[in-house]
């Protein structure tokens, strides 16, 4: 995220947005802690589950398939499939819809500002591959498959975190590690669609262009009829599926058709909210509240009962996942972003260090949802790879998130003091100077 300082005549990494912006950013993060910390309430639960005298009856619920008819459909599913082709398909609905709208009107729309967290989300997802690939060659190279499992960032647990350890980080870096997720989920399920596509069948795929062109053309009209656009968004869905191209592809797919902007207002004309940030405000409360947690209930039970502990810090796949998460998430976002620093000769902003950017990027090593989607795509839910793939990333995670608590907590106190002073600035209109200085 870049801006150009005229009085110094350097360029600026991770100024302040606009203060709309900054207003949209807050809502969002605000939702997302809430949902961070109901993903985090699933995960435990389905652990302790998981290793209790009952964990029988976790695994048995995970097993129930609730419509044994719809097998011409691919749509016999047990519950833990549902919701990671089903509920998942809200999250990615989501993503379709900041993506849309961040390349439309939000940071991405500027190239300066989205060099950055464009370069940083692809650098953090290729050098966790390739340590992946590195450890697991070594091992045998058995595991190849998993080898996108570290490369996908939680925003949602990352966010959970922040609000405990750095709730006053500056807006700027906030914006950075939002904008980076979001182009890390893109990445991940173009990844998805890609590379665990199995039996893959053309005709309802393209069948699925119907619904989704249907669906496009009544929010383009600006027809927002609940009655209309859920059955489509549900048939597109099913054709997805059914071509067996990961679902979730539908739900992103359905959020890239929906209008930004509605217009433009105001002194400088500058753009008015669309359908998609409405759609985004309707959405997100129920992805980030219902739809990820119950995933990660179905899908971070992993029974440590009995397990070879040994043999499990020792696979190559775990090793591989927790070293991709914890080292190369940081080496990636951190490196890439020195070095853009380094060659186009910018600075950081006045108020931001570069032990705060490490604190961003261990927190980019928080994994969790799209890795252990991932995971399960690529060695299934019930082999012992799925078992150890999801305690690699849970162990991963935490470590990221704990070493990110130890570099970001040794700084709250200026970032709160920075915060304070930006509430102290507030003038008549309610817009902080800082804002007002940074626009003009």
């Amino acid at each position: 995220m870049t801006d150009q300082t005229p009085r110094l005549g350097v360029r600026r990494l991770f100024t302040r947005t606009s203060w709309p912006e900054a207003r949209f950013l807050a809502d969002v993060l605000r939702t997302e802690t809430v949902g961070g910390a109901l993903l985090l309430f699933g995960a435990v639960i389905a652990l302790a589950w998981a290793n209790s005298p009952w964990s029988d009856s976790y695994a048995a619920l995970g097993r129930w398939v609730p419509w044994s008819g719809g097998a011409a459909l691919h749509l016999d599913l047990d519950l833990a499939t549902w919701a990671a082709d089903g509920l998942l398909a809200i999250f990615f609905f989501v993503v379709g819809l900041e993506l849309k709208r961040e390349f439309v009107a939000g940071e991405l729309r500027d190239p300066r500002r989205a060099a950055l967290p464009v370069v940083a989300a692809i650098s953090g997802m290729v050098v966790p591959a390739l340590i992946f690939v590195a450890v697991n060659v070594a091992g045998g190279g058995g595991g190849l498959r998993g080898w996108a499992i570290p490369t996908a960032t939680d925003i949602a647990f990352a966010l959970a975190v922040l609000a405990v350890i750095g709730a006053y980080l500056p807006q700027g870096l906030r914006a950075f590690l939002l904008t980076l997720a979001v182009v890390d989920d893109l990445l991940a399920i173009t990844v998805i669609a890609i590379f665990y596509t199995d039996d893959f069948s053309v005709l309802p795929l393209l069948g699925a262009l119907v619904p989704i062109a249907l669906f496009g053309l009544l929010v383009q009209c600006r027809r927002t009829w609940w009655w209309a656009l859920i059955p489509l968004a549900v048939v597109a869905w099913t054709l997805v599926h059914s071509s067996g191209v990961h679902a979730t592809v539908a739900g992103v797919l359905l959020g890239f058709t929906v209008p930004v902007v509605a217009g433009e207002g105001g002194e400088k004309r500058r753009p008015m909210p669309g359908l998609a940030e409405r759609l985004e405000h309707v959405w997100r409360p129920i992805s980030a509240g219902f739809a990820v947690p119950v995933f990660a209930f179905f899908a971070a039970g992993v029974s440590l009962r009995g397990a070879d502990l040994g043999a499990m810090v020792t696979d190559p796949i775990v090793l591989g996942i927790v070293l991709g998460l914890v080292v190369g998430k940081c080496v990636g976002v951190l490196g890439s972003t020195y070095l853009l620093a380094r060659f186009t000769r910018a600075r950081l902003d006045e108020d931001i260090s570069w032990s705060d950017l490490l604190g961003v990027s261990l927190l980019a090593g928080i994994g969790f949802t799209v890795s252990l989607l991932i995971g399960e795509l690529a060695f299934g839910s019930e082999a012992v790879e799925g078992g150890n793939v999801k305690a690699a990333v849970l162990a991963g995670s935490l470590i990221s998130a704990l070493l990110a608590t130890t570099v970001l907590r040794r700084r709250n106190s200026i970032y709160r003091a920075i915060a304070r002073k930006e509430q102290l600035d507030l003038d008549q209109d309610g817009v902080p100077d800082v804002y007002q200085k940074s626009r003009d």
